[in-house]
């Protein structure tokens, strides 16, 4: 079993949290921008309060351990590990709930080639709990606004985890997935459930428009957030997102598989 001590060895080893890859720049970018209510931010959340970029570096600050110095703008940020622990400890707490109740979950990311394996890792542990892992909308195109304008994106699943990709990039359940922030792949999964008549999720865990969509719609959401993605605390913070767990969304795959362990192992889940 991994302690809560070595855990967090292993985050700042692996620069899950402490000085992380993602740089003071970035983050602060992107409060100028979430401030702005520029879209590429929000990830599908509506905030209800007026967030200026000092209420949100106070935010992230509190969340996450980044400093509060608004002078502070080079190099790179900084995620306090204790944060995480703490919030993985809660959202290890609410899938403990999930599977007790053996209730419908629903999981997606926008960073396939980084966290699909953790989170296929939890899909597995909760459909051999009694849980039903559910995927919709498989196959569906999702139209998704890029820099490069917008794209056509097809709607898959793999190990029960939902991601985009091009449609015929590759065979369909093949692991690598499109970059996305937008919410509206989980508006479609979420729509298609709703028009079967359900079942609809207890919870849904992921990322980005993932959880920051589905929060929105008012289903409960659980997830995993950086520096620069301050939507998530945000909707954290207005009580529309249960759980965001602060750390580095990109770094190597494998070095999630700790986190996905500890997880299980506090949730009472067996890998």
């Amino acid at each position: 079993m991994l302690s809560a001590g070595a855990l967090r060895a292993h985050l700042l080893a692996a620069r899950l949290a402490g000085p992380v890859a993602t740089s003071r720049e970035e983050s602060l970018r992107s409060y100028r921008l979430f401030a702005a209510r520029d879209p590429r931010v929000l990830l599908g959340l509506d905030p209800d309060w007026g967030w200026d970029e000092g209420d949100l570096l106070r935010l992230m600050a509190d969340k996450c351990g980044v400093s509060a110095d608004p002078g502070h703008v080079t190099g790179p940020d900084v995620i306090d590990p204790e944060r995480t622990l703490a919030a993985l400890e809660a959202f290890a707490g609410r899938l403990r709930q999930v599977a007790q109740a053996r209730a419908p979950v629903l999981f997606g990311t926008g960073h396939p080639h980084r966290l699909l394996g953790f989170y296929a890792s939890l899909t597995g542990a909760l459909s051999a709990a009694g849980c039903d892992v559910l995927t919709p909308a498989q196959g569906r195109a999702v139209d998704v606004s890029t820099r490069f304008g917008v794209r056509e994106y097809t709607l898959d699943y793999v190990r029960g985890v939902a991601l985009v990709r091009e449609p015929g990039s590759r065979p369909p359940g093949s692991a690598t997935g499109a970059h996305t922030h937008s919410p509206l792949p989980v508006r479609v999964a979420l729509g298609t459930l709703a028009d079967a008549g359900g079942p609809l999720p207890e919870l849904v865990v992921g990322d980005h428009g993932w959880v920051c969509g589905a929060g929105q719609l008012g289903f409960e959401a659980i997830g995993l957030a950086d520096t620069d993605d301050p939507a998530l605390f945000v909707g954290e913070a207005e009580g529309r997102v249960s759980v965001t767990v602060p750390l580095d969304d990109g770094v190597r795959s494998d070095y999630y598989r700790p986190l996905a362990r500890y997880v299980l192992n506090r949730a009472s889940l067996s890998a």
